[in-house]
């Protein structure tokens, strides 16, 4: 932070807000432990004058997470990846109040690796396969090739809404736009960006996204009349459902799963398939 006046450090700080919500004991810890440093990461002395514009820096406490209990599952492993099957509830990388409930920061702590780093991310609410790589010089190949769309994504939704009409593909293509402080994902005139390909297979839907905008499967299933069940958002926001997994009320995930991945690998020029091993995806083969 930018501390703009006072006599001493600590005046400065506790007259901004996040040094108020801190207080002078927590303060005087940080500074204890060295955690109170200027731009050039040395000590700072919260006794000590504190000029205009003097750039302060602090550790904060992060904020209570309400535990995620589900098992993180490796896929596979190897010199230069990682796949998992990520739970429902559990955020791909920290954002927000999400930082150690993270697959991120599980993956790094269990394996001892804190290079480990997520090639594509999944929603919090949906499951199923997510890839990483272990090392650095690789991660460029495997973004890229996720860029290009040269990888063959499957998921499996389920919908309270079924009929013979879902036994052909259906195709949507339209434009697909997320704002800043919007909770949806909105359907909005101009140059197509989304597309997905979508088939009723025995008691739930294959859905296969040739684009990967923000919550497109869920919003192309919304706008077929098939919301996907346990949805928060769409067709309409319940904010108590949106709600629960943070209460720990964890019995109404998401029926939408990541079932599969498969592509040529970029590094070793092999096909590779990983599949999701949860209990939704078991009822059908794509």
């Amino acid at each position: 932070m930018i501390l703009r006046d006072g006599s001493t450090v600590a005046d400065a700080l506790l007259a901004s807000r996040v040094g108020a919500e801190i207080g002078i004991d927590g303060l005087a810890e940080r500074a204890g432990h060295g955690e109170l440093v200027d731009i050039d990461g040395q000590p700072v002395a919260l006794d000590g004058p504190a000029g205009p514009n003097t750039a302060v820096f602090l550790y904060r406490d992060l904020p209570d997470e309400v535990p995620i209990p589900f098992d993180l599952e490796i896929l596979h492993e190897d010199e230069n990846l990682v796949v998992v099957d990520k739970p429902h509830f559990l955020a791909t990388m920290p954002r927000g109040r999400h930082v150690v409930q993270t697959a991120l920061v599980r993956l790094r702590r269990q394996l001892g690796n804190d290079a480990i780093a997520p090639v594509h991310r999944l929603d919090r609410l949906t499951a199923g396969v997510v890839m990483f790589t272990r090392r650095p010089r690789v991660r460029a190949a495997y973004q890229e090739m996720f860029a290009d769309r040269a990888v063959r994504k499957t998921y499996w939704a389920a919908s309270a809404t079924l009929g013979d009409r879902w036994r052909e593909e259906v195709r949507v293509a339209n434009r697909i736009e997320k704002r800043a402080g919007d909770l949806r994902a909105r359907v909005v005139d101009g140059p197509v960006n989304a597309i997905s390909r979508i088939t009723r297979v025995d008691d739930g839907f294959r859905l296969v996204p040739e684009t990967g905008r923000t919550h497109q499967l869920r919003v192309h299933m919304a706008g077929l009349g098939a919301p996907i069940v346990g949805d928060p958002l769409y067709p309409d926001v319940d904010h108590d459902l949106a709600a629960a997994p943070d209460r720990g009320d964890f019995s109404t995930p998401l029926q939408l799963v990541a079932a599969s991945l498969e592509f040529t690998d970029p590094v070793t020029g092999g096909s590779r398939r990983f599949r999701s091993r949860h209990a939704a995806v078991v009822s059908w083969r794509d």
